[in-house]
């Protein structure tokens, strides 16, 4: 994912294989609203720039990964509902998923991930 990010769609990929679609919040009003308000996400969320979430006023339990600016993870975590997570001081970005989806994708400690974004639509 190249420097200049923004909100949208794209595909997160996972060296072991894995290929989910993501949604990217990259603006302060994107991030602010993150998951709130929903039931379920298919796939993840990417939050950029961050280096903590919390998870008051969500609906169910998420994954979260912590990674740095190349993308490396450096923690994974699982989150229920009502729940202030600690900041990661080399956190760039933060991943979040339904619990559990993680670990199905393979994503642990010192796995670099890729993202690719969709074309911006009328590109």
């Amino acid at each position: 994912m190249g420097r200049s990010r923004r909100d949208g769609t794209g595909t997160l990929t996972v060296p072991e294989g894995a290929t989910v679609p993501v949604e990217v919040a990259a603006s302060y009003r994107a991030r602010r609203r993150g998951l709130l308000g929903r039931d379920g996400v298919a796939g993840a969320m990417l939050l950029t720039p961050a280096n903590s979430v919390h998870t008051f006023g969500m609906r169910f339990p998420i994954d979260v990964a912590y990674l740095d600016r190349r993308l490396r993870v450096l923690a994974v975590a699982t989150m229920r509902p009502g729940r202030l997570g600690l900041p990661r001081p080399r956190a760039r970005h933060v991943l979040e998923a339904e619990a559990g989806a993680m670990a199905g994708w393979g994503l642990r400690p010192g796995v670099v991930v890729t993202v690719a974004a969709d074309p911006a639509p009328g590109a």
